[in-house]
């Protein structure tokens, strides 16, 4: 095992900007002049056990992408303890010279740090030069509580279940500020038509009372471990506005495999206030419909897995199904009247529906054109050495894995039973990604792949 944290961190030149671009919006910025979330996230991580590499990705505005970066730097000399590497523009410009130079110069718009299905990419990317065989997710906007937090994310991952499926990435949970993994329900009146937070808690509370691993119909970006097997053939997707993390459970199926949910692993989520509920709504509008047009276009390849919305119930089937455009166009109409931001929530109900059904219907099928070449582009840069170089410097290059950690993360009975079933073959994960894709079983049934 050779691990590597990633950790994108967001920038802004005002303390306060106005959301414009639907792809290039996050959910909260930090100011230059201010500290932000990342120290207290970063000292969340000097006590935990077989601490790993960690790579920041540092996104900022146009304009301040150089300002960022040193701002980083500064952030990250403070923490001498932790072996911290910052991926900023200047790195950029190296990796996206290096692509020109292999021929692979038309993947720089899906691989920059801008949009964030791209920026998670630069992560696979950069674990994959560095020789990386294990990439664990977090944010900046959150704290690790738990000195087994790696630990726990490493558990079964590179393994096989007992009925030979691969787990080859997996999500935990995050607790809010009250300590509950329950997410917020709409009950307003408003929101008849959206009820986002029940779904989505009455998938969890069956996923928390159930096996320690299950396949997980939701993936938390923010505590999610992805194994080289999986993040050398799956990329995210550069084109989706947000929700980048379920996307990729739904591409993962759409090649034959799951996310697996760990009830076990989490961590404290504690972002600051979002600048504009209806400017994120926007984005909701957008990535619901890319989601579910995405999907209808997939079945008409060949070489994929249908997804149906029935096979992701009670969340998020419910929002891919095709009366996701009358219920986001309703909703936002009803939030129009009630909520503060009527202009924003009006605009969304008139014109972010069509915008986002056209937007979906331009791009949906290029995340496909580029994932059907994303395998090239790792297999060309892992461990590139002029890359290594430029990103290390004099940085010792020896892998930093935590193998003296390994019989920490399965006890001695576990071992004993993963033994007898064989689940430390690699040969066999291998084979499983060979088997040619229209005969993998369709993973809809879902029971009978649980792991104790």
């Amino acid at each position: 095992m050779n691990p590597v944290m990633v950790i994108p961190t967001y920038w802004s030149g005002k303390k306060y900007e106005e959301p414009t671009e639907v792809l290039s919006s996050y959910d909260h910025m930090t100011a230059l002049n201010s500290e932000g979330e990342l120290p207290r996230c970063l000292k969340s991580l000097i006590d935990v056990n077989g601490m790993c590499r960690i790579v920041v990705l540092v996104v900022s505005e146009v304009g301040i992408e150089d300002l960022a970066a040193d701002r980083v730097r500064s952030i990250v000399a403070d923490f001498p303890e932790l072996d911290i590497l910052v991926i900023g523009s200047r790195e950029m410009a190296l990796m996206h010279a290096r692509l020109e130079e292999l021929g692979l110069a038309e993947f720089r718009d899906a691989v920059m740090l801008s949009g964030y299905g791209s920026v998670r990419n630069v992560g696979f990317i950069v674990a994959a030069i560095l020789g990386h065989t294990e990439v664990v997710f977090i944010d900046d906007d959150e704290i690790v509580t738990d000195k087994d937090f790696l630990i726990k994310a490493l558990y079964g991952l590179g393994k096989l279940t007992k009925r030979g499926i691969p787990v080859l990435a997996k999500t935990g949970y995050f607790l809010d500020r009250r300590g509950s993994w329950e997410a917020h329900e709409q009950k307003h009146w408003y929101d008849i038509f959206w009820k986002q937070g029940a779904a989505f808690n009455k998938w969890i509370r069956q996923a928390m009372e159930g096996p320690r691993l299950t396949p997980a119909n939701s993936a938390c970006g923010g505590c999610m471990a992805i194994h080289y097997e999986a993040f050398k053939r799956v990329s995210f997707d550069p084109w989706i506005a947000r929700g980048e993390d379920l996307d990729y459970l739904i591409n993962m199926r759409m090649y034959g495999f799951d996310i697996w949910f760990d009830n076990t692993w989490s961590l404290r989520h504690l972002p600051p206030a979002s600048p504009s509920e209806a400017f994120r709504f926007k984005q909701d509008i957008f990535r619901w419909i890319y989601e579910h047009r995405k999907i209808e276009y997939s079945r008409t390849q060949i070489d994929l897995l249908p997804i149906k919305a029935s096979s992701l119930y009670p969340y998020p089937g419910p929002f891919l199904e095709p009366s996701i455009i009358s219920r986001v166009y309703f909703t936002a109409l009803l939030r129009s009247i009630a909520r503060s931001e009527h202009k924003g929530y009006f605009h969304a109900a008139t014109n972010a529906h069509k915008e986002a059904s056209e937007y979906a219907e331009r791009n949906c099928s290029r995340y496909f054109r580029f994932q059907y070449r994303w395998p090239e582009l790792i297999t060309n840069i892992e461990n590139d050495e002029a890359l290594k170089a430029a990103f290390l410097g004099d940085r010792p290059l020896k892998p930093r894995g935590i193998t003296g950690f390994i019989p920490l993360i399965e006890s001695a009975e576990v071992q004993a039973e993963s033994s007898r079933r064989a689940t430390n073959s690699a040969e066999d994960i291998v084979r499983r990604w060979s088997t040619p894709r229209t005969s993998r079983r369709s993973r809809t049934s879902r029971d009978s792949d649980t792991e104790e």
